[in-house]
């Protein structure tokens, strides 16, 4: 019986690791179309929430939505920890379910719409973090630049949506753009968010731009500290003197243990 209990586990790990190892190479195969598809994804839900989409562009933002769900749907099945994988990708999974409510209609009210936009935002946002974190293999400055530059193009086009039909609201994209911009950047802006989506927006955006512009300040002051360091009569030692002076030390310690090696052997002579 114990035999029998020992050959099922062994099986079921066996089975995990197949699956496990089919589930990474799909991902390794679908990594390059869904990286290209991850960025025309945000641009079309840009492009929607600012001008709408022509009838063209909604049937290519269908089937990005269909290739995403098939997508999905196959990495679950393959899965072998089913609840794990909703639990990491539950923003993914929301963000395929919204479109499915416009289609079927099922969401009617004005504000639950624009709620439903504010999810899509976000996760769309998310799915481009995905799509570039592949893209340049390491979260380096250029990921996180990069990353900026999405989040301001796609926080202002939410917010747009959200606010320019209110009192001294936003009016055009571009005044959204630079209000983004100037929230990010710490900088701030005269105008608040009026309604529950924008203001949600503003927070979301608010606690990136505190999370994120300290790391863009301070790998600029190092580069350009290291750029001071450089010039010959810098008085902050740079990496190629850090490194000429590691030099020097090795050397000496390699003399100091030369003279040991012969002091011990005149000792033993």
């Amino acid at each position: 019986m114990e035999h029998k209990e020992a050959l099922k586990q062994q099986r079921n790990i066996q089975l995990k690791r197949e699956r496990n190892t089919l589930l990474k190479r799909v991902e390794k195969a679908m990594e390059g179309p869904l990286i290209f598809l991850g960025f025309i994804w945000l641009i079309l839900v840009i492009v929607d929430l600012i001008w709408g989409l022509n009838p063209v562009l909604k049937i290519l933002s269908v089937i990005i939505w269909i290739i995403f769900i098939i997508d999905f749907i196959a990495k679950f099945i393959l899965a072998p920890e089913k609840l794990n994988f909703l639990k990491k990708n539950w923003l993914t999974a929301i963000s395929l379910i919204i479109p499915a409510l416009r289609v079927v209609r099922i969401v009617r009210v004005v504000r639950l719409l624009k709620g439903a936009n504010l999810i899509k935002i976000v996760a769309s946002v998310n799915r481009s973090m995905k799509s570039l974190s592949a893209t340049f293999k390491r979260r380096g400055f250029g990921y996180v630049v990069a990353l900026t530059i999405g989040v301001i193009f796609a926080g202002a086009a939410g917010m747009y949506a959200f606010e320019n039909q209110q009192s001294g609201g936003l009016k055009t994209y571009g005044e959204a753009l630079w209000w983004t911009a100037m929230l990010i950047t710490s900088l701030g802006s005269q105008y608040w968010p009026v309604t529950a989506e924008g203001q949600a927006l503003c927070l979301l955006l608010a606690l990136y731009g505190f999370c994120v512009f300290g790391y863009i300040t301070a790998t600029l002051a190092s580069f350009f500290v290291g750029r001071d360091a450089e010039e010959k009569d810098a008085p902050i030692a740079g990496a190629e003197d850090v490194k000429a002076l590691q030099k020097k030390i090795d050397q000496l310690t390699q003399s100091i243990n030369e003279l040991k090696a012969i002091t011990v052997a005149n000792q033993q002579q």
